[in-house]
């Protein structure tokens, strides 16, 4: 080993970390600049492993002369002579001092800060303009290969890594795990060498049973990360169940989703639950072990792809158009935060008293960017809290009713604050007169806080009576803790329903206790039926919401924002097969921006240009991998990035090879582009059923104009899709109207032509053509029943029960002057219309029935026999034909099928 490290180091001078592909292939670079300097490092470490040979043997000796001196001393005189506390080295486990030593030297390396680099969009027309310039350049000129420069790392890493691999060659456990922790992670920014953590894990796991390791090659198999192993998902699943059998917790969330999901194995309900319900047990106690009312849950799982609008951009993404449009500058604040804290504070000195308090609710929450601020929290809370009470908690005179909301919540926060101990000593008494302030003016938080200190006992006797007043003061007002502690009462008496009532209430909310209760519920079939899958649905929540038990997605956001995408990556994919979707997703928004200017069959015409086209095949297959998992996890956008992937024949069987370790030859070779539209078509159909993506909508328009995906070439049916785009977006106006343009254009080509294609303006999709009298009757039947209406609407202002106002506005038009005069002389003049209108058509229909009558009654006898010889020979049918055309038989009867004679007969009556 020793050996291979020598290899290593000199390698390593050479290493070039290629952007994301390099996960997959450790690609080296020549740096000959420093390899003297490597040189004289491998001599010095060689020399020093002899050293530390010789000297480990002539400690042995010593140490067995002083065995042979103790032992002919007494009993008594052997113990002063060996101290425990002053015990020579040897008495230490083997390679115990070297991995001391090597994590003495780790802990004088501090690890440089990381700091964030994203293109900022600039506030003002000039600076928007500079913004979308930047990312054009980005996207133009720097969509290629991404090259991770690595700058030169400190000897004294090299250093400690040696005493690492001695102490591991001795068989020391603690230093053969920080020796495959720090190759695997790449720790102190000592170079990635998979291979040397993939041999210690396999240690780790074969001798020691190790759980850590074994879920660690369990990772290493299920996504061939390093290019050391080939995919194996069912030894992934052998190894990963092992480690959560041994009580791993990363394994037993890894291990229950793959149940769930069928990944690798049969669905499993039953087995995802046992998995699932071990982690959710962790999460609840640790959730618990903080202090009175719970720890707070940091999250800090987000779509790195939502920072930039969403997979398709700022309005064309699910996530960032319709009911998830950003139109505050609140909404935005994550990235402008600096903006938004000083407008906050701007207003604040202003004496906009909402503004501070929100101010100060920042400071006290903190937010994905922004780390809480107690001690200035508290400043903004008591400024507040002292606007509206004196010091010895009397109300101070002209105070509004803004004052005395804003200054019950502050004193809610103080109140908590001296509860919890957070920012200042923990104080029971001084928490219980924040609170009772609060209670006066009836705050929620308040009302809440002093039922929990009254449950627990905190600073007062224990009553659970007076807990539950509280309790219920608060949950009236929809609060969600509150309404878990009252449904917890519920369940300890008996009372199932009630519980679970106030649980599932409360899980709107997403809190992590009603979810837990419910889980347990469900699973036990205790007050409802039992239901393996909702047990399911709810232990996963459970278990995603503790991120710091199992998962670390702080450190994957701080180095993606760094740049550093390469470890990003490694910790989004171990996310992401513990089932959380946003880790999913944003594995598959690297790979796929890794690959994404390769996404053509270019490479097969220009071998030369396309070098990386191989690696990045792989990155879209393994894209598609994650894309299909966070879609089935209800993720619209990656439901139609799917469809583009199987639309472009990429990430699918045909485009990569399925030998593992396969050279880019072999994969550029087997990959043959064969797109898929059935695939895609059903990816696009099942987005669009959601009625909220544009983006799906757009696409199947497409698809129908052009015939794809087993469609029929349709324009009328591409054009409705593309209306449906713009219906559910209002952004897509300009793609729309343009590819709209473009459809009329080839629907009028394909009439002229004599093409085969259903057209927009084919007949059978005009409106039918309406005679007179049924026009007339459509206006008449129209207006009276909007007459109706708007009679009805009146009746119920007046009697103050219409819901569309509100008990002001009602009050108001009760009380305005000339109401019923303006009401009477609208519906005069519209009756009078309404008359008017009906008396016209009637004499219409009078006049041209007396002169039908005059025509049968004062003719000829000559044109009468003629009649009678035309009825005779045409038959019985043409006689009908005519009586049907002079709208009567002989006898001049109105038809009953007229709708104009319907209004005259109304009227008549």
């Amino acid at each position: 080993m020793v050996r291979a490290f020598d290899m290593y180091l000199e390698g390593y001078q050479r290493c070039h970390f290629r952007g994301v592909s390099s996960l997959k292939n450790d690609a080296f670079d020549d740096h000959r600049k420093q390899n003297i300097m490597t040189r004289a490092l491998r001599r010095l470490w060689s020399l020093a492993l002899l050293l530390i040979f010789f000297s480990s043997h002539s400690a042995r000796a010593a140490w067995g002369r002083s065995n042979k001196d103790v032992s002919a001393v007494g009993e008594n005189e052997a113990q002063q002579v060996l101290n425990p506390d002053e015990q020579p080295s040897s008495h230490l486990p083997p390679g115990q001092k070297q991995y001391e030593d090597a994590q003495a030297i780790f802990d004088t390396i501090r690890p440089k800060p990381l700091q964030a680099l994203h293109i900022s969009k600039s506030n003002g027309t000039f600076g928007l303009i500079w913004y979308y310039v930047k990312k054009a350049f980005a996207l133009l000129f720097l969509s290629g290969p991404k090259y991770t420069v690595r700058k030169p790392v400190n000897p004294l890493v090299f250093e400690a890594t040696g005493l690492l691999i001695a102490a591991a060659e001795q068989g020391n456990v603690d230093a053969t795990f920080a020796l495959a922790e720090t190759a695997f992670y790449g720790r102190y920014d000592f170079p990635r060498n998979h291979t040397l953590a993939y041999e210690n894990y396999k240690t780790l796991a074969e001798r020691e049973g190790n759980a850590t390791a074994q879920h660690m090659l369990g990772f290493m198999h299920a996504t061939g990360v390093g290019n050391v192993l080939p995919q194996d998902q069912a030894r992934a699943l052998l190894y990963h169940t092992f480690a959560a059998d041994a009580g791993d917790t990363k394994a037993q969330m890894t291990t229950a989703y793959r149940h769930h999901a069928g990944i690798a194995t049969p669905i499993d309900c039953e087995k995802s639950v046992q998995y699932y319900k071990q982690v959710a047990d962790k999460a609840i106690e640790y959730y618990r072990s903080g202090p009175p009312g719970g720890r707070k849950l940091v999250k800090e799982s987000y779509r790195v792809a939502d920072d930039e609008g969403g997979v398709y951009g700022d309005g064309a993404s699910f996530s960032s158009a319709g009911i998830n449009a950003r139109h505050s500058m609140a909404a935005d604040s994550d990235q402008n935060l600096d903006n938004y804290l000083e407008y906050l504070d701007i207003m604040a000195r202003k004496g906009d008293l909402r503004a501070k308090f929100r101010l100060g609710q920042y400071y006290y929450d903190g937010s994905r960017v922004l780390k809480p601020d107690l001690s200035a929290a508290k400043d903004i809370f008591l400024d507040i809290a002292r606007r509206y009470w004196s010091r010895d908690g009397k109300i101070k005179p002209d105070t509004d009713r803004e004052l005395e909301k804003l200054a019950s919540k502050a004193a809610a926060y103080l109140g908590n604050m001296f509860l919890r101990g957070e920012g200042m000593e923990q104080n029971y008494s001084k928490a219980r007169v924040w609170f009772r302030r609060g209670i006066d003016n009836g705050d929620q938080l308040c009302h809440y806080s002093m039922g929990l200190m009254h449950l627990h006992g905190l600073g007062m006797e224990v009553d659970a009576v007076k807990a539950s007043e509280y309790f219920g003061a608060a949950a009236e007002h929809d609060h969600p803790l509150a309404q878990v502690r009252l449904g917890a009462l519920m369940m300890d008496q008996g009372d199932l329903t009630a519980a679970m009532r106030y649980f599932e209430v409360a899980s709107r909310h997403n809190n992590i206790e009603a979810l837990y209760y419910l889980a347990e519920l469900s699973n036990q079939g205790l007050g409802r039926d039992r239901s393996c899958n909702v047990a399911a649905h709810y232990y996963k929540n459970v278990a995603e919401r503790t991120e710091a038990l199992h998962s670390n997605f702080g450190g994957a956001n701080a180095f993606y924002n760094s740049g550093d995408i390469d470890k990003a990556l490694v910790l989004y994919m171990q996310a992401a097969e513990q089932g959380y979707e946003a880790a999913q997703a944003n594995v598959a928004w690297i790979l796929d921006n890794s690959s994404r200017s390769y996404l053509t069959p270019l490479h097969a015409l220009f071998p030369s240009v396309f070098q990386y086209s191989a690696a990045r095949l792989s990155d879209a297959a393994q894209a598609l991998t994650y894309w299909t998992r966070s879609a089935k996890q209800a993720n619209i956008d990656s439901l139609v990035k799917m469809g583009d992937y199987y639309i472009s024949g990429l990430g699918s069987a045909t485009s990569s090879s399925s030998t593992p370790h396969a050279s880019p030859q072999e994969i550029l070779s087997a990959s043959s582009f064969n797109p898929e539209p059935e695939k895609a078509a059903a990816c696009y159909s099942a987005a669009a059923e959601t009625q909220m993506s544009a983006q799906a909508y757009w696409n199947l328009g497409w698809m129908h104009e052009n015939g794809l995906g087993g469609m029929a070439q349709d324009f009328h049916l591409a054009k409705r899709y593309y209306d449906h785009s713009l219906e559910t977006n209002a952004e897509a106006y300009l793609p729309v109207t343009i590819a709209l343009f473009k459809l009329r254009i080839r629907s009028w080509w394909n009439g002229v032509s004599g093409g085969k294609a259903k057209g927009i303006s084919d007949p059978e999709t005009e409106k039918p053509k309406r005679s007179l009298s049924e026009w007339l009757t459509e206006f008449l039947i129209a207006e009276l029943g909007a007459l109706e209406e708007e009679v009805a609407q009146e009746e119920a202002r007046i009697n103050g029960e219409d819901a569309g106002v509100d008990e002001w506005d009602a009050t108001e038009a009760i009380g305005d002057e000339g109401l019923y005069d303006d009401l009477i002389s609208d519906q005069f003049f519209e009756a009078l219309m309404f008359a008017l209108l009906a008396g016209g058509l009637a004499v219409l229909v009078w006049y041209r029935q007396l002169v039908r009558q005059r025509q049968q009654g004062g003719g000829d006898d000559s044109d009468g026999q003629q009649r009678l010889q035309h009825e005779g020979r045409d038959g019985p049918a043409s006689a009908q034909e005519q009586q049907r055309d002079n709208g009567g038989g002989g006898g001049g009867v109105n038809n009953p099928m007229d709708p104009a004679q319907w209004a005259a007969a109304g009227m008549g009556q």
